[in-house]
């Protein structure tokens, strides 16, 4: 997408229209825009008689298609912009971590759209859930290398030795074990009670992360019953309110970053 600067060569394949999802790319919607006109400006042809539909399979039913962006969560925001994103004249779609501030469900609807997607799908992400079934191939990116690995993202931890994605983070190119040098480590080199302090670790970061992602989800759920309200009559008018939304937005934006720094 030429925001790395790299050395080599890249040669697109004929006939690739590439679709790019960034990080960034919910906050990047018109707020002023409902969530039916933001699809309503990107769909074209017999798609648009169906919009209704897309959006509801995406969990805008009813008024919520008539929301306005800016009233949206984080979660809300990345769903309408992968909807977007999906509906473009693409055949390759790149995705830069589409899971963060997505809920269980959420995530499974994503997924099941991005497996009916007909093209390439190449998606960066640490969410090893959320991968499992969806890719065929996984690219490790690490001392000045890329490597393949043919397969799903569990068959890439089995081939690495790993439990999680984060223990590739703590290999360093001087002292990363190789397979087999991990292999004689895990069966026998390793204390019994170093293999236990291990596993209490990584259950307590897994719990963690699971009681961050918790987190969010909560105070988005109460960030959309809050601007439920304030869409009405009565609550457009409650100052009261605004200022909870206010607050209540700060500690979202909090707690996901809480939530990102243990991905």
């Amino acid at each position: 997408m030429g925001e790395i600067p790299f050395d080599g060569s890249l040669k697109i394949g004929h006939n690739v229209q590439i679709g790019y999802f960034a990080q960034n790319q919910a906050q990047l919607l018109e707020g002023e825009y409902t969530v039916f006109d933001t699809i309503d400006r990107v769909a074209k042809g017999d798609i648009r008689l169906k919009i209704r539909d897309i959006l509801g399979a995406f969990m805008f039913g009813g008024e919520a298609g008539d929301k306005k962006v800016k009233f949206l969560s984080g979660g809300e925001r990345t769903r309408l912009a992968m909807i977007k994103l999906l509906l473009e004249p693409v055949n390759c779609l790149i995705l830069d971590e589409p899971t963060n501030h997505l809920d269980m469900r959420s995530k499974d609807v994503l997924k099941a759209a991005i497996r009916d997607f007909d093209g390439t799908v190449i998606v960066v992400s640490h969410d090893r859930e959320f991968l499992d079934g969806l890719v065929t191939k996984v690219y490790e990116f690490g001392n000045c290398k890329v490597r393949e690995h043919i397969g799903g993202i569990y068959d890439f931890l089995r081939d690495k030795n790993i439990e999680s994605l984060s223990q590739l983070n703590k290999q360093t190119p001087s002292n990363s074990p190789s397979k087999e040098e991990t292999k004689e480590e895990s069966s026998g080199a390793l204390s019994y009670a170093e293999q236990k302090a291990q596993a209490r670790e990584q259950k307590k970061r897994e719990k963690a992360l699971q009681e961050a992602e918790d987190k969010v989800t909560q105070l988005e759920a109460a960030i959309r019953i809050l601007e439920d309200q304030m869409s009405t009559p009565e609550g457009s008018l409650d100052v009261s309110l605004y200022e909870k939304h206010g607050k209540l937005k700060a500690q979202l934006k909090q707690a996901e970053e809480e939530w990102e720094k243990l991905i």
